[in-house]
């Protein structure tokens, strides 16, 4: 993951996203929130729900601003908790791409850039490692460049996605510091 530095004298650029918990055991919940709490400097309290899906799970959904790379931070943060399901989105600015960070219990975490609109991106280098990973086998290269854009993650995560469609929660985090 490559992020443009910012230029000296700039101050850092709010940008949007989403934080969405798919599943996470309710003795995680306040943990969550702690690690949350931690990267942006203030107490946290989100709208858990359960999570339909998996009994005993708990689910949440925010949308946050905040200096660029606070959903790198977050990510980060969550890594070291299996049973998370988690997506973290930050939307690209002038200074930086857009990344969506996704973890699974099965895959464990997977960075993708991500535009505007939220479609995965692949960088000219990705494409061209692909096409040289399939050869001569030009049947391979759909199966190489689902793997590229994380499409494994994508096929775990879209149950849990559909199942949360219209609960969002707005919510604006600011890092302190």
């Amino acid at each position: 993951m490559a992020f443009v530095a910012v230029p000296a004298g700039v101050e850092a650029h709010e940008v949007v996203g989403l934080f969405s918990v798919h599943s996470c055991p309710r003795a995680l919940v306040p943990h969550v929130e702690w690690a949350l709490a931690r990267e942006i400097g203030r107490v946290v309290k989100l709208d858990w729900q359960p999570q339909p899906l998996l009994t005993g799970m708990m689910r949440a959904e925010v949308e946050w601003s905040g200096p660029c790379e606070t959903a790198a931070a977050v990510a980060s943060s969550l890594l070291g908790w299996q049973q998370l399901r988690f997506e973290v989105t930050e939307q690209p600015t002038a200074y930086s791409p857009g990344g969506r960070w996704a973890h699974t219990p099965s895959l464990g975490i997977r960075y993708t850039q991500i535009d505007a609109a939220g479609n995965a991106v692949l960088t000219e280098n990705q494409v061209r490692s692909a096409i040289e990973a399939a050869g001569d086998d030009h049947a391979a290269l759909p199966a190489i460049l689902a793997d590229q854009l994380g499409s494994a993650w994508d096929r775990e995560l879209e149950p849990f996605r559909a199942a949360e469609e219209g609960d969002a929660t707005i919510f604006t985090l600011h890092r302190v510091g």
